[in-house]
């Protein structure tokens, strides 16, 4: 991972997590941060067993944005819990490599040969707009921490040729004030993956870079176009000052923070995916609007939140002695057909944990998961999922399945972090194992809260 490239973080994470966008304005005016413990937000949720796991929602903000406004018991769940688990590993140089290689173009094309001429002109016009804007956009303490604003823009957009239209639709979204300004504070997923290995802590992830990139390079070339013209459309009213944004940055902060589980403007903008629905389009147009978000819903929330809540279900009865915490993009926990639907399907108890109240260290045994209160059998457990796929322990080709005997010591996560050898310049498994020198570098929690 080169110098820096973690600033690339926000933009390859744009994928969608929240649920079901319901539509109208947000009233954010009607949330006040409230500074008593008992009374901020809670996006913590405790799986009953012993030892107790827990589910937390975070959003691809800066940490520094959040951090004072989560509650006590959430930090504690994190640091009471051995192994912590995210969506993709943000610390791996793979996950960033093979999220790169998903975005670009096959060998032997650019943007100049597959877009619409008109397009690919407007498109070049914003990128230049956006590169003489971006010293302006630029605050002092980035200017303090030496990046540049060249350096941002290569680091954002370079190579911009040569992605495929919806990845480039994606970083344009991205390429706004706001956004620029929040670069070079990790964001909360980010921070917690590297407390997470500071603190010597287990972690996996419980998705595959594929899983999360093929989706998107699924919708077909008409959709994947309208969605760039609309995107463009947009940030060219924008900067002709004739449109402003209903839901900005600083509202999805502001909701998260007061812990607002049902705001519209939390719902959707968690997924960083333009909403392109909206009355002024031809029908034709709506339609494939439609499309795209119907799309969007089934292949990157509904499946993914099955595929995920299967993967924790698999975990937590492989290891029913770990205690887990799994930090996945809040929105997984909202609206229908959720990850906590999923677990509490196959018998799991999953229990809000509003702030303020204590963590339990334990919890009295709860029937298995595998029956229900009343004794009616259920489906007997995926013995594949359970014995095959333990999700996220890297191998060093960073696929699924166990570590190489060579990753750990004394099997996969049944050893503590302590006794796994800590092994520089290593990518695979990080069951305790150091950062390698060059992730490191690029990300020192310290410099980055400085």
């Amino acid at each position: 991972m080169s110098p820096w490239s973690w600033f690339l973080l926000p933009t390859l994470c744009l994928l969608p997590t929240g649920a079901d966008p319901r539509r109208g304005a947000p009233a954010s005016a009607n949330c006040e941060l409230k500074p008593q413990q008992t009374e901020l937000n809670s996006f913590l949720w405790t799986i009953k067993r012993d030892p107790p796991s827990y589910f937390f929602g975070t959003i691809h903000v800066p940490y520094t944005r959040v951090w004072d406004f989560i509650p006590d018991n959430s930090k504690e769940a994190f640091q009471q819990s051995s192994i912590v688990y995210f969506e993709l590993d943000l610390t791996d140089p793979y996950t960033i490599s093979a999220l790169t290689s998903c975005q670009m173009l096959p060998q032997g094309e650019n943007l100049q040969d597959v877009l619409p001429r008109d397009i690919y002109c407007r498109l070049k016009r914003h990128l230049e707009y956006v590169k003489l804007m971006m010293p302006s956009w630029m605050t002092p303490d980035q200017r303090g921490k030496g990046l540049y604003a060249d350096y941002l823009f290569n680091a954002i957009a370079g190579n911009w040729e040569r992605k495929r239209p919806i990845w480039v639709m994606l970083m344009v979204n991205s390429l706004t004030e706001v956004d620029i300004k929040s670069r070079g504070v990790p964001v909360l997923d980010l921070y917690l993956a590297q407390e997470a290995e500071r603190l010597r802590k287990q972690t996996g992830a419980v998705e595959k870079v594929e899983e999360q990139c093929h989706p998107l390079n699924g919708l077909n070339f008409s959709q994947v176009i309208f969605a760039l013209n609309q995107t463009l459309l947009q940030q060219e009213s924008l900067r002709a000052g004739s449109l402003q944004i209903p839901y900005t940055t600083e509202d999805l902060i502001k909701h998260y923070n007061c812990g607002d589980l049902s705001s519209v403007i939390f719902s959707h903008d968690s997924s960083q995916v333009p909403n392109f629905i909206n009355a002024t389009l031809p029908p034709q147009e709506r339609v494939t609007a439609q499309e795209i978000d119907s799309y969007f819903r089934q292949e990157l929330i509904y499946k993914r939140n099955e595929r995920m809540g299967k993967r924790v279900k698999a975990l937590l009865e492989e290891f029913p002695d770990k205690g887990f915490f799994f930090a996945f993009g809040a929105g997984h926990f909202m609206g229908n057909n959720t990850v906590l639907d999923v677990l509490r399907r196959e018998g799991y108890e999953v229990e809000h944990a509003p702030a303020g109240r204590p963590i339990n260290k334990s919890w009295s045994p709860a029937p298995p998961p595998g029956r229900d209160l009343s004794g009616a059998e259920r489906e007997a457990p995926n013995s594949v999922l359970g014995a095959h796929l333990l999700v996220g322990l890297r191998s060093g080709s960073g696929r699924w399945g166990r570590p190489s005997s060579g990753s750990c010591v004394g099997g996969p996560l049944a050893v503590s972090a302590s006794r796994v050898p800590a092994r520089k310049g290593r990518p695979g498994w990080r069951g305790g194992a150091e950062v390698s020198e060059e992730a490191e570098a690029a990300t020192p929690t310290a410099k980055a809260a400085a």
